[in-house]
């Protein structure tokens, strides 16, 4: 019997999470508040808010009714217990390390893992006497032959940073339920609309919300969405950190949710139509895009999402520095960026050969997000850049 499709989320559960309700007269959105300090007017209502100080308003570190709105909109759209909204991705990343890490513990990491996420594993928690050991993202159940008895965190990230293979995410969750360690992924590839890790037993869901949730390119906000089990360390961790994020920041994330299911729709579209229309072209090798059939975990990709998002990659067989510069100079659509998740389209280098899991044998890697601009413009923007790649070379 054929597998059904996921679904993704309900477009009125998104217009709808994290809105005020209960009278007349309310703001259709929550109204941004900034605040440091909430005052009381008796000792009993102040003992009383201390007690659960992060289901409402006491002090500006642990949130605000806009955060609070914010993380209960995440919550809910990822099925899971609470949210906590940070600064940035890499934030949020830091906060789950705290969380579930010590001294001594060992940590499996997928090797296509953000860039960032490895940086900080390996010089920050490396300091703190953690030891980490990368793997294949296609390792799936093979996963149980790396635990050992220190290792208490399988941090997975899917689809993968640059080369974007797709993860038997449910195969590994069983195999750390069967040894009782956590599990943490980086959801930002997919959002909540595309993929929801709590569904499939995934304890911690890490969201750069920098990307397709806020969606406009105009500000840093991560966020973490977390199973009943797992929230009471990664709160001890973040109150421990001081890590909040701004009151407008979470605003404009809480904005972007509302209408991420038109936005992404056009995102996928048009990345597809991308990796289409570049794998006709002589110059290219692989395709590393999940929609597409060549991307490894093609087929786990189409069992466990609901879509594709507009970031993907292309290698560029025997390709050097000054056709791949040539490429990227003077293109009209897209721009020369860090980050992804914007309305605008950006292309990057990628650089997947310093992994070893598996070692990159292929040639250059050129990342693209598609953004939402007519597609026919951004193929021609493409084709004029593969002329000057050409004349180059």
């Amino acid at each position: 019997m054929t597998e059904p499709k996921p679904e993704t989320l309900n477009p009125t559960k998104l217009i709808q999470a994290g809105r005020p309700e209960g009278g007349d007269g309310l703001p259709v959105n929550p109204p941004v508040v900034r605040a440091s300090t909430f005052s009381f007017r008796s000792m009993e209502a102040f003992n009383a808010t201390a007690a659960t100080p992060f289901d409402a308003p006491f002090y500006g570190r642990v949130g605000t009714p806009t955060s609070f709105a914010f993380e209960s909109a995440m919550a809910e759209l990822e099925g899971a217990h609470r949210a906590i909204a940070y600064p940035s991705g890499l934030a949020a990343i830091m906060a789950v390390y705290m969380a579930y890490l010590s001294a001594g513990d060992h940590v499996l990491m997928v090797d296509s893992v953000y860039g960032p996420a490895r940086r900080t594993m390996v010089r920050s928690l490396s300091r703190m006497g953690v030891s980490v050991d990368f793997y294949d993202p296609s390792i799936g159940a093979g996963i149980e032959a790396l635990i050992g008895p220190e290792t208490r965190l399988i941090y997975m990230e899917s689809p993968g940073s640059g080369t974007f293979e797709v993860m038997d995410v449910p195969a590994i969750v069983t195999i750390a339920r069967k040894h009782g360690i956590v599990t943490a992924i980086d959801n930002t590839w997919a959002t909540p609309h595309y993929f929801r890790p709590l569904e499939h037993g995934v304890d911690v869901s890490i969201h750069a919300a920098t990307k397709y949730i806020t969606g406009h390119s105009d500000a840093m906000l991560g966020v973490v969405a977390v199973s009943e089990a797992a929230h009471d360390a990664l709160r001890r961790a973040t109150q421990d950190l001081g890590m909040v994020a701004g009151s407008e920041e979470v605003n404009l994330g809480l904005r972007g949710l509302h209408t991420l299911d038109v936005r992404l729709a056009r995102h996928d579209a048009n990345g597809r139509a991308l990796a289409t229309w570049l794998a006709t072209r002589p110059e290219t090798g692989r395709i590393l895009h999940p929609a597409h059939p060549d991307c490894t975990g093609h087929a786990i990709w189409k069992r466990d999402f609901a879509g594709a998002s507009g970031l993907f990659a292309v290698e560029l067989p025997g390709w050097d520095e000054a056709r791949i510069n040539a490429f990227l100079r003077g293109m009209a659509c897209f721009r020369i960026g860090f980050s992804w998740g914007g309305y605008e389209s950006l292309a990057l280098p990628a650089h997947p050969e310093s992994r070893e899991h598996p070692k990159w044998k292929g040639g250059p890697v050129l990342r693209f997000h598609a953004g939402l601009e007519d597609p026919a413009d951004l193929i021609a923007d493409l084709d004029r850049a593969f002329a000057r790649a050409a004349a180059e070379a």
